[in-house]
């Protein structure tokens, strides 16, 4: 017989909530009438207490072994969820795993098993081929925000954990879109679907205009990235010409950017992708290709440079900030002849640009190439161990690692990138001579 004293009210209290809402009500009662659920609900609307309320409902403390798995795109959605969790007051031990920190944390979190796992696919899938985790007894699975990664090429992580799960029941999915279909290898067969899909923006969400006083829109944009300071921004475009002469433009003018769209290759993408998420650049250029589908936190302004094709594509650029119970800003840049598209709010608060200009602090990183990947057994571990031994470099002077298959990219505080380059230009990784490089 279960044995758990998990109480709702309780749980709203150490949370400081009055009440859930309709959506995580009927989530909960989805939940016990069926073992898979799907849920559709915006960002920020209180997926996560959705589905970890009836995992805390499910879990047996009698049993003391891992019994739950939420599997998400990113670490902080793990950790995010993971603070939830903690918050709640279940007295159920959880533990997060993703990258970018020592896997050995994480192994030792987890020899004594916790009730609930939360991860990231890569970094899960290599503490199940490692035998760090019991997968035998894991009976209840969240995919969150399933769609984004599949976007973002996590399918064979996720084939790989879900063929792991021999005593799987329940698998409850959660996505902020309807457009993306689930995988027969997630072994749905007649779910349950909830959707709360409403379209709307968040309430975090500010939007503002600023009038540029003549048809100047290049320097209109200027004035505004100096007013914005070093803060993470998207500017949006409607054409790939414009988004590459808009980022020149900045750049001749000292603000360092970097530009992503459909017609370049993709490594030409990743390069500026990782640089945007890194830190090199707190500044990306782009058209609607970036609107959906990446994962890109704490971005804190979104800058219309050309007015969006239509009210779906105004939301989902805004989407990308004001995420997670943050607050960001979407700012309309509008010519002399353009006008607020009607299906915007029309009180909108306009933005006066100071008369000076001054030009935002550059970014504190720099990104490296390196010339091997996961196809040649190099992991994150290996580049921090690399870097700190031969390049000398101390923790807090490594950012964000990403590796790809056939190469990787790493963050480097920009005053110690000289000094390393020259420290590691004859050295080898896991004895392969490696090319390593200020990435372009």
């Amino acid at each position: 017989m279960q044995s758990n004293t998990f109480s709702i009210p309780d749980t709203l209290v150490n949370l400081q909530i009055k009440a859930l809402n309709e959506m995580q009500l009927a989530s909960i009662e989805a939940n016990n009438n069926s073992d898979e659920v799907i849920l559709l609900a915006d960002t920020g609307s209180g997926k996560t207490l959705a589905f970890l309320i009836p995992i805390a409902n499910l879990l047996d403390r009698s049993n003391p072994v891992t019994q739950a798995l939420v599997v998400v795109s990113s670490r902080e959605l793990a950790l995010q969820i993971e603070q939830v969790f903690k918050k709640m007051g279940t007295g159920f031990k959880v533990t997060c795993c993703y990258g970018g920190h020592l896997r050995e944390t994480e192994e030792n979190n987890l020899k004594q098993a916790p009730a609930l796992i939360i991860g990231t696919p890569g970094r899960l899938a290599d503490h199940i081929r490692r035998g760090n985790i019991n997968t035998g007894t894991i009976s209840t699975l969240v995919l969150d925000e399933f769609d984004k990664s599949l976007e973002q090429g996590f399918e064979a992580e996720m084939l790989f954990i879900l063929s792991s799960l021999p005593a799987l029941k329940k698998r409850i999915l959660t996505s902020a879109t309807e457009a993306v279909e689930v995988p027969d290898f997630v072994g749905l067969k007649n779910p349950e679907k909830l959707n709360f899909l409403t379209g709307e923006q968040s309430p975090a969400l500010a939007v503002q205009f600023v009038r540029c006083p003549d048809a100047d829109k290049p320097t209109a944009l200027f004035n505004l990235i100096c007013a914005l300071g070093n803060r993470s921004t998207i500017v949006f475009c409607n054409q790939r010409e414009m988004v590459e002469q808009a980022s020149y433009f900045l750049k001749d003018k000292g603000i360092v950017n970097v530009f992503y769209h459909g017609a370049m290759e993709q490594q030409e993408r990743d390069v500026a992708l990782c640089k945007f998420r890194n830190g090199t650049s707190s500044l990306l250029i782009t058209t609607d290709l970036a609107a959906r589908g990446l994962d890109i936190p704490h971005i804190r302004y979104i800058i219309h440079y050309q007015l969006p094709t239509s009210q779906e594509s105004f939301i989902h650029r805004n989407g990308r900030t004001a995420r997670m119970d943050a607050s960001g800003t979407a700012i309309l840049l509008l010519a002399p002849h353009e006008t607020i598209p009607p299906y915007i709010e029309p009180e909108l608060l306009e933005k006066v640009l100071p008369e000076q200009a001054e030009l935002p602090a550059k970014p504190d990183w720099t990104t490296f190439y390196i010339s091997a990947g996961k196809k040649d057994k190099v992991n994150k571990i290996d580049i921090v161990g690399f870097l700190s031994n031969k390049g000398r470099l101390k923790k807090e002077d490594i950012g964000l690692i990403e590796v790809k298959d056939f190469f990787s990219f790493v963050a480097v505080r920009k005053s110690k990138a000289g000094a390393t380059l020259q420290l590691i230009k004859e050295e080898r990784i896991k004895n392969k001579k490696v090319k390593i490089e200020i990435a372009k």
